[in-house]
């Protein structure tokens, strides 16, 4: 035998060696998690994975398993949970649990565990929600101020409709722009023109981002970061725009500091700012550059692309349903009428509306496989062991379905969201961004949005798609971490 055939043998000794010991200490795993498929050494279960919808393949996963299974991501145990009973434990009956951050490779590349949404450790977290809820509220959250500057962008926001004269394009550009100056103006303190250059390039980036994101290529990149890292795709796209996100919000926290006034804070970063101030001489202090820089932006990256896709989804709804649509009309024209903008509280006025928009966020189905928990001690959980750092999927889009919460769990109905009498009917499986401790702190925002910007376009345009009604295509584009709908045009014909 020759020198080179033994060094193929001894390689191949070694690699027999190694997958045997993978799959030794991959299925020692597995004995002490719930059931699921059977994975592949480093590979885990991602050949199982047909056509890069991995949400579909949960859901398949399930009719074998139940409501709770587990699937290796590469060489890592995720602890998959469906159905409404077995989130709500996950997020509210035993939610200290299960209230670690999960790895999310796409983001902690970038992240590394800092900033208030996508850290794992639950003590940073604590200290950053409670001062970042705080901030907001200073700055508008919840309060007639904030719905002063979303009515006042929604008019905006029909100028800017007005000027395409009824032409056909695609609605993504304009509610970008619009959910984007949004959260500028409660964590920068001042809004844009639509036309800005600052302003498009960070909403563009940021939608680019989060498509990639739920995309085949980032669902690999999931499963694989350190490999894929190093090898080229449309992935790389993440961590370049994510760098450049991060490179744009240091700019704007040194242009905030060059005229900080300590007594007299004008935004959420400012707040920070003078935070950081008063702790610069304690040693565990929170409030630093990287939880400032990380937090701001995981804040607008949220609030920015929650609403926008909200509302493009919403808007392919409605013109697919022109009955609801017709009847959302006749509610907005008979409490509200055309002369004067919608107020917050006109929704208790409006159930038929308030159902609609429910139904419509429960239907899009934004965050499938909710944002993955880990566990923040050892777990017995439904009959099996968790041990402490097990990564979680709350499924919520098994709870946005579940037929035992919603009558019509399948198709866009807004009887979901009515009782016998046409009365707003509350839902506790509506967990559209989540439930608990850990839920989005934006969620209360995003409403106020959603409800203010549906209103006010339906007050001012009939809503014209460019296809027949029949192929208007409401199913989403991508489905990973996020559902993202498939691109359409359409034209605002003024009323």
């Amino acid at each position: 035998m020759d020198l080179a055939a033994d060094r193929t043998l001894i390689l191949a000794f070694l690699l027999s060696i190694l997958f045997l010991y993978l799959g030794v200490k991959t299925f020692w795993r597995r004995g002490h998690l719930p059931p699921g498929p059977t994975p592949l050494p480093l590979l885990g279960n991602v050949l199982d994975i047909k056509g890069g919808n991995i949400v579909n393949f949960l859901m398949k996963i399930r009719e074998k398993y139940g409501d709770v299974f587990t699937i290796y991501l590469g060489s890592r145990p995720v602890v998959v949970v469906n159905g409404y009973n077995a989130v709500k434990e996950v997020y509210v009956d035993r939610a200290d649990d299960f209230l670690a951050r999960g790895d999310i490779a796409t983001f902690d590349t970038t992240y590394q565990n800092y900033g208030v949404a996508f850290t794992s450790d639950v003590d940073r977290w604590r200290e950053l929600r409670r001062f970042s809820l705080s901030t907001m509220r200073d700055f508008g959250l919840g309060k007639k101020d904030i719905e002063d500057c979303i009515v006042e962008e929604s008019q905006c926001l029909v100028t800017e409709l007005k000027k395409t004269k009824g032409s056909f394009l695609n609605p993504k550009q304009f509610f970008h722009k619009v959910s984007g100056n949004i959260i500028f103006s409660i964590i920068f303190g001042h809004r844009h023109d639509y036309e800005n250059a600052e302003l498009l390039d960070v909403v563009n980036t940021i939608s680019e981002t989060f498509y990639v994101v739920c995309s085949v290529w980032g669902q690999v990149f999931e499963m694989f970061p350190r490999i894929m890292t190093f090898i080229p795709g449309k992935h790389q796209t993440i961590l370049s725009n994510m760098q450049k996100l991060m490179q744009y919000v240091r700019k704007r926290v040194e242009k905030n500091k060059e005229t900080l006034d300590l007594n007299n804070p004008r935004d959420y970063v400012d707040a920070f700012l003078i935070k950081m101030e008063k702790d610069k001489n304690n040693p565990k202090t929170e409030y630093n550059l990287k939880n400032l820089v990380t937090s701001t932006l995981q804040i607008v990256f949220a609030g920015l692309e929650t609403t926008s896709t909200t509302m493009i989804y919403s808007l392919l709804i409605f013109m697919k349903s022109p009955d609801v649509l017709g009847k959302v009309c006749e509610e907005i024209d008979r409490i509200i009428g055309r002369d004067r903008s919608p107020k917050m509280q006109d929704r208790s006025q409006m159930p038929f509306t308030d159902a609609v928009i429910h139904e419509m966020q429960r239907f899009i189905d934004l965050i499938p496989m909710g944002v993955a928990r880990k566990t923040t001690r050892d777990v017995e959980f439904r009959g099996y062991y968790l041990p402490k750092h097990t990564n979680i999927f709350p499924m919520i889009t098994t709870v946005l379905k579940d037929p035992a919460c919603f009558p019509y769990p399948n198709e866009f109905n807004p009887k979901n969201f009515l009782d016998d009498n046409g009365k707003f009917k509350k839902n506790d499986g509506f967990m559209a961004l989540a439930a608990g401790k850990r839920n989005c702190m934006g969620e209360a925002l995003a409403r106020m949005e959603i409800f203010l910007l549906v209103v006010t376009i339906l007050q001012n345009f009939i809503l014209k798609p460019e296809l027949p009604i029949e192929d208007l295509d409401l199913r989403p584009e991508v489905s990973g971490l996020g559902s993202l709908p498939k691109p359409y045009k359409m034209a605002f014909i003024p009323r």
